[in-house]
């Protein structure tokens, strides 16, 4: 397959296979979680482990076979300075997100995909392995969107015919459903849902919080505090393809393949389905 947006024919078996790469991951990370961890801290101070390490290199092998020519900008080969150029189409990756969670005794942690074309992230796979839920999202080239939940355990196959299809929920003019980070909420994040009409405050880790708006469980997920372009892009398109928006506070959207800024994200919200 040549570099740039996939056929429309294509569209769902490339999800699949973004899906069947997550799964692959989702099982090494667990093998090595089982085995036991090597933590180290990164240069930033956050940490980083074998299963991260391990997980980058096996979805870098299998991406770049999936769509080969398109760049892969992932987190650990960024953070050592090998990170790819972003071209219109390009694949945001972090093979562990969630690393306090999967280092804690919680079990949010998630491989992200995310490929974005012309700016726009369009597919997104969202996979926690150790509590076996998958989530799938994409815009199509014909403009349609379709976004899926399944449960899957790592490793196992795809079978994209078993995949539960959802959707936001209409935001509701009173008593919100918000979801914030469980182990990064910020005092602006905090203070922004203080002053919100909120009924209920979910705490989670890693990009699951997406999954939670894409399926219609939460209706907000703001982060204004500084993420990674590969902690938000696969999230992004989930929550697209399910009808709902992911932009800056100010309403304007969210950039991606930032080099100059080493692919800091400025704080975002998640939407649900807004009328």
């Amino acid at each position: 397959m040549s570099p740039g947006f996939p056929a429309p024919s294509g569209d769902l078996a490339l999800l699949a296979a973004f899906a069947q790469a997550a799964l692959k991951a989702g099982s090494v990370i667990l093998r090595i979680r089982e085995e036991g961890m090597g933590a180290r801290l990164k240069s930033d101070e956050s940490p980083v482990t074998a299963a991260d390490l391990a997980s980058e290199e096996l979805l870098r092998a299998e991406l770049e076979a999936i769509l080969p020519g398109v760049p892969v900008i992932a987190e650990e080969a960024v953070a050592e300075g090998r990170g790819e150029s972003p071209a219109n189409t390009f694949l945001l990756v972090d093979p562990l997100d969630g690393t306090r969670e999967f280092i804690g005794a919680s079990g949010e942690f998630t491989v992200n995909i995310g490929l974005v074309v012309d700016g726009l992230p369009t597919f997104g796979i969202v996979y926690a392995p150790a509590v076996e839920r998958l989530y799938a999202g994409a815009t199509f080239a014909s403009g349609a969107a379709q976004a899926f939940r399944a449960q899957r355990s790592a490793g196992s196959a795809v079978d994209a015919a078993g995949w539960e299809p959802i959707a936001c929920r209409p935001i509701p003019a009173h008593g919100i459903v918000a979801v914030a980070s469980r182990s990064h909420l910020d005092a602006d994040t905090a203070a922004l849902l203080d002053g919100l009409d909120v009924a209920e405050r979910l705490s989670v880790g890693s990009a699951l919080k997406f999954g939670l708006v894409a399926e219609g469980r939460a209706d907000i997920y703001p982060r204004l505090g500084t993420v990674c372009e590969w902690d938000v892009a696969a999230g992004h398109a989930l929550v697209r393809a399910a009808g709902g928006s992911v932009r800056r506070p100010d309403g304007t959207a969210l950039p991606y393949g930032r080099t100059a800024e080493n692919y800091r994200v400025p704080a975002f919200i998640a939407y649900g389905a807004e009328a």
